[in-house]
């Protein structure tokens, strides 16, 4: 499969809010967006603003550093936020049921890498750097070889 890739650059944790906002609108079951990048880039923040757009009803957005998965029921089903930087094998990936829940749930996935052989094909792939110049800049980029994400790229960089 070929992959394509689209970058943007965030000015603010506003400007970061707002992206996953409209990103979660065109998400739904089956869908996994795979979020990377080092400490404190954002990935969390990403995943609790496009949470929360979600929800029917506004609700806390924790950190699933220590749980591992956090699910909330939306609109469209359930969403699966996970952190797998505390695991170490594919075994433990497998115990908490992620796999299947690719298939029929929308999943985020912060440290990816984790996932090895597991990484869905038709995830999008959402790369986070800190900016060495502006502490609330962020560079982010997209990645994906399932084209149905074109669609989205292309809405996302007219707005």
């Amino acid at each position: 499969m070929t992959s394509s890739y689209s970058t943007r650059t965030l000015s603010s944790p506003e400007e970061t809010a707002d992206l996953a906002t409209r990103i979660a609108a065109a998400l739904g079951p089956g869908d996994c967006l795979l979020l990377e990048g080092p400490i404190g880039a954002g990935k969390t923040h990403f995943s609790r603003h496009l949470i929360q757009s979600l929800l029917p009803i506004v609700e806390d957005v924790p950190s699933p550093t220590f749980t591992l998965v956090q699910t909330y029921d939306v609109p469209t089903g359930e969403l699966w936020h996970a952190d797998l930087y505390r695991l170490s094998s594919l075994d433990e990936i497998e115990e908490l049921g992620l796999v299947d829940a690719f298939d029929s749930a929308i999943c985020l996935i912060e440290w990816p890498d984790r996932l090895a052989e597991l990484t869905p094909p038709h995830a999008l792939r959402l790369s986070l750097s800190l900016d060495l110049e502006n502490a609330d800049t962020r560079h982010l980029t997209f990645t994906w070889s399932d084209k149905k994400w074109q669609n989205l790229m292309d809405r996302i960089a007219n707005d």
